[in-house]
């Protein structure tokens, strides 16, 4: 993804000033592609409403260009970005910054006012924006203060994972557990909406291509296993349980050549639909996860179309990224957690040590025993989140979370897993959450947070509410009253 440079000036101040505005430009647009994870293409500056609207449309038509970053050096008549900024598609955001930091006060003169006159500049271009009613992130301050970067950094992740959204193509092996409602969704308004196109096949279609997994290639992967994880006994070479950690082997090999070769980057699986697969996939989901493929347990395709756009918006970034599930609590008074888990499929990005490959009943889904990677996750703040389809609109509910460790071991407990404390409490998490009507199945992340997600979802359209430390639930009631109110509205805009 690269993201493009627009600066704004007018021709009134002749061919020197502009000359300066060029060259300190392209310094700001090359301190930006310096600092941020992608690149930053500098244009030529902007001084006549044809070039501003012809810019903004070759924005549109650029396949690799995420989003556009504005910045009125000089001062530029807003009127002149009427039709640009009506035809833009593309994520904006409005860098209100100058050249320099400090003021020559001893040597400021007529000619440096008018080079330097963004403070007045950017103020003419926030108001036709306002006017317009662009969708478009404010962010104030010069480029050299870490602060300005890492917020242009957070648009710059949500621009990453609105842009793979908009392009992905999912498989569901399988349709959803039966009778569950959250699971569901309207995949049409999906693909309306983000762009996502969800494609169903018959489990089985999965199962020819794990069954033409070559033996040479199963071994080499049971032994990248051997080499990475810390394998259990019984289901190395020679062990009793060996062929199960092949079939596992072979399960991965099908799935990767089925999704490569559909050119899909996210999938879902059902343990009520597993056709002739003998297990149900574990180890090879959670490997998947962990080369960044979105998941969804239960057939849930939200929430893999989630979790592979949250992995877009980490790349780079420290901390892991996972599907996940409440599972149950600890409810002592004072000492409040939640166990996250899922039957299977965690993934490996968020796991505090090297992960233990095992095998273990999964007293559901009539199969074969599975192969799983067991693990703790990574103690630090992280953030879960969850898409849920409201009817006439898509709604995520995030929550701010510290990982913990467990307060006890849990040997007899045969997944991965995460404890954590939701903030600012479990039971006002807990209760928002459930009034929110937020699903079950989640993303956890320790790589993004609240301002990547936040612009990621003011870029789709699609609410967004957080429970956060300052949560309370009169106030988190009253915004999800007004946000009924105004989304309803808004669709008869």
């Amino acid at each position: 993804m690269k993201l493009w440079f627009l600066t704004g000036s007018q021709s009134l101040y002749g061919e020197d000033t502009l000359r300066q505005v060029a060259d300190q430009s392209r310094q700001i647009a090359d301190a930006l592609d310096r600092a941020l994870p992608f690149e930053v293409v500098w244009q030529p500056v902007l001084t006549d409403a044809g070039a501003i609207r012809k810019m903004c449309v070759a924005a549109n038509a650029d396949d690799e260009c995420g989003g556009v970053i504005a910045w009125m050096h000089t001062f530029s008549p807003a009127k002149m970005w009427i039709a640009g900024l009506d035809a833009l598609r593309r994520p904006l955001l409005h860098l209100h910054t100058q050249a320099n930091v400090e003021l020559p006060w001893s040597s400021i003169d007529m000619d440096f006012m008018n080079l330097n006159q963004a403070a007045h500049g950017d103020r003419e271009f926030g108001y036709i924006q306002s006017r317009l009613g662009v969708p478009r992130k404010t962010v104030a301050g010069h480029v050299s203060d870490p602060a300005v970067v890492a917020r242009v950094g957070a648009w710059a992740r949500a621009a990453a994972g609105r842009a793979e959204v908009g392009s992905l193509k999912l498989a569901r092996f399988g349709d959803n557990m039966r009778d569950v409602a959250v699971t569901e969704g309207d995949k049409v308004e999906a693909q309306l909406r983000f762009g996502v196109s969800v494609n169903t096949y018959g489990v089985n279609d999965l199962v020819e291509a794990v069954e033409a997994s070559a033996d040479a290639d199963v071994t080499a992967l049971v032994k990248e296993y051997e080499d990475s994880y810390l394998v259990a006994g019984e289901l190395r070479a020679g062990g009793e349980r060996h062929d199960s950690l092949r079939y596992a082997a072979r399960i991965e090999l099908g799935l990767r050549h089925f999704l490569e070769g559909g050119g899909f980057k996210a999938f879902t699986t059902s343990f009520e639909d597993l056709g002739g697969l003998r297990q149900l996939p574990g180890l090879a989901v959670q490997r998947l996860m962990a080369d960044g493929y979105g998941f969804g347990g239960e057939g849930d395709w939200k929430t893999s179309v989630l979790l592979r756009t949250l992995k877009v918006m980490s790349a780079g970034l420290p901390g892991g990224t996972s599907f996940m599930e409440d599972y149950t609590y600890h409810l002592t008074p004072g000492e409040e957690v939640i166990l996250g888990a899922h039957m299977l499929e965690v993934c490996p990005t968020i796991a505090s040590g090297t992960p233990s490959c095992e095998i273990h009943p999964l007293s559901i889904g009539g199969r074969e025993d599975p192969v799983r990677l067991v693990f703790d996750a990574q103690p630090g703040p992280a953030v879960v989140v969850g898409l849920a389809d409201m009817g006439e609109r898509f709604r995520l509910v995030a929550n701010e979370i510290d990982v913990v460790a467990p307060a006890e071991p849990l040997p007899r407990l045969p997944v991965a897993r995460a404890v954590w404390k939701p903030r600012p409490d479990l039971r006002t998490s807990t209760e928002s959450w459930l009034t929110a009507g937020a699903p079950h199945h989640t993303v956890l992340s320790a790589a993004v947070g609240a301002e990547e997600l936040t612009d990621f979802a003011d870029m789709l359209g699609v609410e967004l509410l957080l429970i956060d430390a300052d949560t309370t639930t009169r106030r988190f009631a009253q915004e999800l009253r007004w946000n009924q109110a105004y989304y309803r509205l808004a669709q008869g805009f």
